[in-house]
């Protein structure tokens, strides 16, 4: 893997100009989260270059091993994963895992083993046998709106999931989400989609960072793009961060201008 942007010195292989595989502590160092007070909302997402987020409904088939090593650090680094509840169903969601290679860095950085997963769900239509609910590491948290069924809700707790109000009535305000999370010791968050979820973060302003793999593959069809749902008003502009490739892969990461 070589890094494209930031530019820098050049003497120095191991951080720029190499061509091969980095270790996982340089890819941490890499995607690591900027230092702030409140919660910082980062998105992983993979596009071809026609704009599917997936191919046969699933994003596997458009991702490559390195991605899938970058999706396993941004985990790694995080306090929780957010997803959308269609995305825990369709791609067959489990509890984080423990990986010994960060190990050290979550503890000194006062994390726990493994990143929780929080659900966002308004119906709580959700199996609750799953391991995701029944046997995670770290209690999944499942956050929903107010008014949301309350046989559902107490299912939910039955089955150890901890249960986050983030919206008045039975939908689900993005913003609140990412506060609560916040409000909970959870600041440094990452989405992985769906596509629907990320686009109710964009619309309510409240993403912060954009980590996008430009898969170098073609698909037509009528794959969604990484964020579904109405177009905002205003465009809001990002601004690059870093840039690497492998194998025609392009990993790029941009921040909120």
């Amino acid at each position: 893997m070589r890094r494209l942007l930031p530019v820098t010195d050049l003497t120095t292989p191991a951080v720029s100009a190499a061509d091969r595989e980095w270790t996982l502590d340089e890819l941490a160092d890499a995607y690591a989260y900027p230092h702030g007070d409140g919660p910082w909302l980062r998105a992983n997402m993979v596009s071809t270059l026609d704009g599917a987020a997936q191919h046969d409904g699933r994003s596997q088939g458009i991702s490559s091993p390195t991605d899938m090593r970058i999706f396993g650090t941004l985990r790694a680094l995080a306090d929780a994963v957010v997803v959308g509840a269609g995305t825990v169903r369709q791609e067959g969601y489990r509890p984080a895992r423990v990986r010994d290679a960060f190990a050290a860095r979550r503890a000194a950085a006062g994390q726990r083993p493994a990143p929780a997963v929080a659900v966002v769900s308004a119906g709580l239509d959700l199996d609750f046998s799953l391991p995701l609910f029944a046997s995670p590491l770290v209690p999944t948290l499942v956050v929903t709106g107010a008014t949301a069924p309350t046989d559902r809700v107490a299912a939910a707790r039955d089955a150890g999931a901890e249960v986050l109000f983030a919206g008045d009535g039975a939908a689900v305000d993005p913003a609140r989400a990412v506060m609560e999370l916040g409000r909970r010791g959870f600041g440094r968050l990452l989405t992985e989609g769906g596509p629907r979820l990320l686009g109710q973060f964009v619309a309510a302003g409240v993403l912060d960072e954009l980590c996008l793999t430009l898969s170098p593959l073609l698909t037509a069809g009528a794959a969604q793009r990484i964020a579904g749902g109405p177009a905002i008003t205003v465009p809001e502009r990002f601004s690059l961060i870093s840039l690497l490739e492998e194998a025609g892969f392009l990993f790029s990461r941009y921040g909120k201008i």
